[in-house]
């Protein structure tokens, strides 16, 4: 059984992942949570708010919860994740204040501690936001495992922040000090970054955190092409909607249906919103949640479900994240009603889709990607 105790120089405390995956127990922290936060009790350090970034599922702020963190994060999941665990160590949730990625920290913190994420776009996006909110005596620290820092992040530090001094590596994992200098240029935000959809009228506005934010990635065109005629189609879910372009193509070819947008990250959740602004009657039909995939819908309470999964969950890779929507999606789809799923042709769908719907079938495929659709 992996290990579920969280051992630091501020207390020992039970930590899980969420979603909570019984047949592949993973750590709910790693060897950087453990490298920062020794660094900071080694230097006594007691800071008076911290502000805490991408927290993974809650090791940081956790840990830190006698000095009345924030927390700031794009990962709904990672905050929920938090909440429970402070639930779990008899922690009241306020000792912890959750900020969305699309609002500002208070600017009361003296201290912020940053985990790099696995997109160095939303790390950027979140420095540029930082830096106006940032003193000269601002203790600043990045931590991660050396896997996830390429090169390019040293010169994206020096050049929004100011200069920047590393700890040797300990356990794969290594930590960055990084000082503000007032005297650096203004850097302009590039997000979100907006192109348009191919054949289509369609703009399409991608914050930093969402996937393909440059130009429509190949697999969403993939699926564009194999679209399902949704005329007549009542309720129709994009799942794991990212930028909303399955859903909102889908809405504009059935003005009949009511169509919900669902993600764990809230910038791809107000990407689609913001996207979906360009159909007249938007507001009467759309809806967009926040959330772990499908939990909160009712059962038989969709007609055909539109899912191009994510096949990795921070740094963890697998299938773990797919196998759960597609649980989900069988429950939530009506008779007869069908879930459409693009993917990478190794990851095999085909075969986990059957342990949940009666019958699979391929609809499209090339060398890289399959389609299939799945019915209850």
């Amino acid at each position: 059984m992996t290990d579920r105790i969280f051992q630091s120089p501020y207390g020992d405390f039970e930590l899980q992942r969420q979603p909570v995956l019984s047949r592949l127990p993973l750590r709910a922290w790693d060897a950087a949570d453990e490298y920062l936060l020794q660094q900071l009790n080694e230097q006594n350090c007691r800071p008076a708010n911290p502000l805490i970034v991408n927290d993974g599922f809650g090791a940081l702020s956790i840990a830190m919860h006698a000095f009345t963190p924030q927390n700031w994060s794009d990962s709904w999941l990672a905050q929920q994740a938090c909440r429970e665990n402070l639930r779990i160590n008899d922690v009241d949730e306020t000792a912890v204040r959750f900020v969305p990625s699309l609002q500002l920290p208070q600017p009361e913190f003296d201290q912020v501690l940053i985990k790099i994420p696995k997109t160095l776009a939303l790390l950027e996006y979140q420095l540029l936001m930082l830096k106006p909110l940032l003193k000269p005596d601002t203790q600043i620290w990045l931590a991660g495992m050396s896997r996830a820092m390429p090169s390019s992040l040293w010169k994206m530090l020096e050049r929004i922040i100011g200069p920047t001094q590393t700890l040797p590596a300990k356990k794969k994992a290594k930590l960055i000090q990084l000082q503000l200098d007032a005297s650096l240029s203004e850097v302009a935000n590039p997000y979100p970054k907006c192109w348009l959809l191919e054949q289509t009228e369609f703009e399409i506005c991608n914050h930093a955190n969402v996937f393909a934010r440059e130009k429509l990635d190949i697999g969403a065109r993939f699926m564009l092409q194999h679209l399902p005629q949704t005329e007549g189609a009542g309720d129709i879910i994009d799942l794991g909607c990212g930028n909303g372009v399955l859903g909102l193509m889908a809405a504009a070819q059935n003005p009949q249906a009511r169509v919900s947008f669902v993600d764990e990250s809230f910038m791809a959740v107000e990407s689609a919103r913001i996207n979906c602004q360009q159909l007249q009657d938007a507001n009467e039909r759309l809806q967009f949640q926040v959330g772990d995939g499908l939990k909160g819908f009712d059962e038989n309470s969709a007609d055909l479900i539109l899912c191009n999964p994510p096949f990795h969950q921070q740094q963890a890779i697998g299938d773990f994240i797919a196998r759960s929507m597609f649980r989900e999606s069988a429950r939530v789809l009506r008779p007869g009603g069908e879930l459409w799923v693009i993917g990478n042709r190794h990851l095999g769908y085909h075969k986990k889709l059957k342990k949940d719907f009666r019958s699979v079938t391929l609809i499209a495929s090339n060398s890289k990607f399959v389609i299939l659709t799945a019915v209850n």
